[in-house]
């Protein structure tokens, strides 16, 4: 316990913190879909659906990547409070977010796009835009703002 505490706290105050998968801090700004799938590249093949956020300061730089759920095989439940969380204590300026597919079909489902459209409106509310949704698989992705799913409000 006492060496994990000590890990953890070795990476305060780092820019992408992610002890999970150590790699090292993003600080270009997230401008396209490449730079984007860097950063989650390790889940594009996890055996279950992650559900992911990336939380931005005000110049698209990554503050902070976090898994949000860990879902079944084919379903990862995400609701506004949880996916927001950890955006706002963040102070985070706009989130991106991502969920990957095991079965490897990018395209997606109605239960994505309606939770895409809540997590819009909640970022609206909350004063932190929801930039892009991600659904990544080992084959490809697909981009809900590229699909013009997700417009500039």
């Amino acid at each position: 316990m006492g060496s994990r505490r000590k890990k953890r706290l070795s990476y305060e105050g780092k820019r992408n913190p992610c002890i999970v998968c150590q790699q090292p801090p993003v600080t270009k700004p997230l401008r396209s879909a490449q730079d984007v799938l860097a950063c989650l590249k390790p889940h594009r093949d996890r055996r279950q659906e992650y559900f992911v956020t990336l939380s931005l300061d005000s110049a698209g730089r990554l503050i902070k990547r976090r898994v949000v759920t860990i879902g079944l095989l084919s379903v990862s439940l995400a609701h506004p409070r949880e996916v927001f969380a950890g955006p706002l204590t963040d102070r985070a300026a706009s989130v991106i977010i991502c969920h990957n597919h095991p079965s490897g079909v990018t395209e997606p489902s109605k239960e994505d796009i309606q939770t895409t459209q809540q997590l819009v409106v909640a970022g609206i509310l909350l004063g932190i835009p929801l930039e892009d949704h991600f659904i990544v698989a080992k084959t490809g992705y697909f981009s809900f703002r590229e699909w013009g799913l997700i417009t500039n409000t």
